[in-house]
């Protein structure tokens, strides 16, 4: 995989070679010790590394022999001094063993992080999909 030259895509890059490999070690590494993420599944929001890490456990362990692709598009980022933002849409597909599509679906995505001496960590991430007025589903498909 090509090494993007900015240092915050490079987060992307290892967030999506993390879920590919459904290596909890490495995707958890990607997060500040202190992180608060605001997930769109199950609970309003996960305070520090220990509630995340449990959700990333179950969420590849619930996988199986599937595998997911993380593509992200459009994304943008703002960087001062030991703080950056990065603002992007994201597509989830699980694959099968053979790499047979089997669902997808579209988040957007934001990411505040903070530079620190072991690299760029994320110390917020706040994932959300459009709610469709006259129904109130969600919108999985942008």
């Amino acid at each position: 995989m090509d090494r993007p030259d900015n240092p915050i895509l490079q987060v992307l890059e290892d967030y999506t070679a993390a879920v590919w490999a459904k290596n909890v070690d490495s995707f958890v590494a990607l997060y500040d010790r202190d992180t608060v993420v605001f997930d769109m599944w199950g609970a309003w929001s996960h305070h520090g590394i220990a509630s995340w890490r449990a959700v990333v456990q179950g969420w590849f362990g619930s996988l199986g022999k599937e595998r997911v692709i993380v593509d992200f598009s459009d994304a943008r980022t703002i960087v001062a001094a030991d703080l950056a933002v990065v603002h992007a849409f994201a597509t989830y597909k699980a694959v099968d063993a053979d790499g047979l599509e089997l669902r997808s679906m579209d988040n957007r995505l934001t990411m505040t992080l903070r530079q620190q001496a072991e690299g760029w960590k994320i110390v917020h991430q706040h994932t959300s999909s459009p709610i469709e007025v006259g129904t109130a589903q969600v919108i999985f498909r942008r």
